[in-house]
C-alpha cells in the first residue's frame, strides 16, 4: 500500500481534537498500517475510532485502548497531546504542575512497556517542561525526544506574509527559538520577503513589534476566534515531526530539543533543528545583538520554571538526572 513504515505508532490523548486530527492526518500521510489510538476517556475514543472507520482508509488497522499497558506494547513512534487544553485567559504555564505529572507518567510507561521506542513527540503544553520530564523519566536518549515549537514560526511566517500581501511560502528564515511561550526569542535578521531581505523592505520598528505581538500571541487569538484551543495546526506539524523520524522528508522547522552546552544548560528549548531517521540534531543559532539578548532572556525564563518544577518534587535536582536518566549528560 505504500506506507513509509509497517511500524507502530501511538497516539496519545486520541480522544481530544488534536488526537483525533493527528490521526486522520497519519493515515492521509499513509505513515504506518498499525496506528494505536490511546485515551483514558473511552466514549470520546470510541467516537474517534467510529470517524476513522466511516473514513474508510485503505489498508490502515485502527487499533484503540484505555489500557496503557496494550497502547504502549512494542511502540516504535508516539505522538502526545495526552494533557489539558489551554483555555482562554491562560498561558501555557498555567498548565504547569498537572500537566508535567501527567508528563512524568507518560514517561514512565515508554520506560516500562517501550524501551526501544525509536521517536517521541509531544505536544502538550508547557511543551518545553513536559517534554523535559518525558525525557526524564523515559530513560531515551536526547535524541529521541522532541516537542513541539514549529508553530511559532509558523505563525511569523504567516503575519509577514499578510504584511506584504505575498503567498506564505515565499516568505523564508522567519524563525523564533528558546521557550514556547510568552518569552519566545522572534528572529528576523534572516526573513527574506519573496528573496529580498527584510531588512530592505520598508517596515517600521513599531509595526514589526505588532506583528511579533501577533506571533506571541497566535494561539491565544485562536481561542478567541473559535472559542477552543488550536488543534488542526499542531496536529498536522506534529505527524509531520514523526513523519520525518520515520524516515520520510525532513522536518526542518525548529523543534524543541534538550540542549545542554556552552551556552544553555539542562533544558527544553526550540533550536535550529533538523529531524530524520536518526532523531532531532541541533546547532546554535545566529542574530543580532538584540536577537541573542531575547533568547538568552527566554532561556532564563526556561530555568526558572524548570526550578520550579524541581520545588514541586516533579523532577529531582539536575544533579541527580544521571540517576533517572543516564543518557543525559
Amino acid at each position: 500500500m505504500g506506507f513509509l513504515t509497517n511500524d507502530k505508532l501511538v497516539i496519545v490523548g486520541a480522544a481530544g481534537m488534536i488526537g483525533s486530527n493527528m490521526a486522520q492526518t497519519a493515515a492521509m500521510l499513509k505513515l504506518t498500517p498499525n496506528i494505536c489510538l490511546y485515551d483514558v476517556y473511552e466514549p470520546g475514543l470510541k467516537g474517534v475510532v467510529a470517524e476513522m472507520a466511516h473514513c474508510a482508509f485503505e489498508g490502515v488497522n485502527f487499533t484503540w485502548t484505555t489500557d496503557p499497558a496494550v497502547a504502549f506494547k512494542n511502540a516504535k513512534y508516539i505522538i502526545s497531546s495526552g494533557g489539558a487544553p489551554r483555555k482562554e485567559g491562560m498561558t501555557r504555564e498555567d498548565l504547569l504542575k498537572g500537566n508535567c505529572q501527567i508528563a512524568e507518567d507518560f514517561g514512565k510507561n515508554v520506560k516500562k512497556y517501550c524501551p526501544k521506542v525509536k521517536h517521541v513527540v509531544v505536544i502538550f503544553n508547557p511543551a518545553d517542561l513536559t517534554g523535559l520530564v518525558v525525557l526524564l523519566h523515559s530513560g531515551l536518549k536526547p535524541s529521541q525526544v522532541t516537542t513541539l515549537a514549529a508553530l511559532d514560526s509558523t505563525r511569523l511566517q504567516t503575519e509577514l506574509a499578510a504584511e506584504f500581501k505575498v503567498p506564505q511560502y515565499k516568505v523564508t528564515g522567519a524563525r523564533t527559538y528558546g521557550g514556547h511561550g510568552e518569552a519566545m526569542a522572534v528572529f528576523s535578521s534572516k526573513v527574506k520577503i519573496d528573496g529580498v531581505p527584510l531588512s530592505r523592505k520598508k517596515l517600521s520598528e513599531k509595526r514589526f513589534e505588532e506583528i511579533k505581538q501577533a506571533t506571541i500571541q497566535g494561539g491565544s487569538n485562536i481561542i478567541k476566534l473559535r472559542g477552543r484551543s488550536s488543534f488542526q495546526s499542531p496536529a498536522y506539524n506534529a505527524v509531520k515531526m514523526i513523519e520525518a523520524a520515520m524516515g520520510g522528508k525532513k522536518f526542518t522547522w525548529p523543534a524543541g530539543t534538550y540542549v545542554n552546552d556552552d551556552k544553555f544548560q539542562h533544558v527544553m528549548m526550540a533550536m535550529p533543528t533538523v529531524m530524520d531517521e536518526n532523531g532531532v540534531s541541533y546547532k546554535e543559532p545566529k542574530g543580532t545583538v538584540a536577537e541573542m539578548k531575547a533568547l538568552q532572556a527566554s532561556y532564563e525564563h526556561l530555568c526558572k520554571m524548570r526550578d520550579e518544577i524541581i520545588t514541586l518534587g516533579i523532577i529531582p535536582a539536575i544533579d541527580d538526572w544521571k540517576k533517572v536518566n543516564p543518557n543525559l549528560k
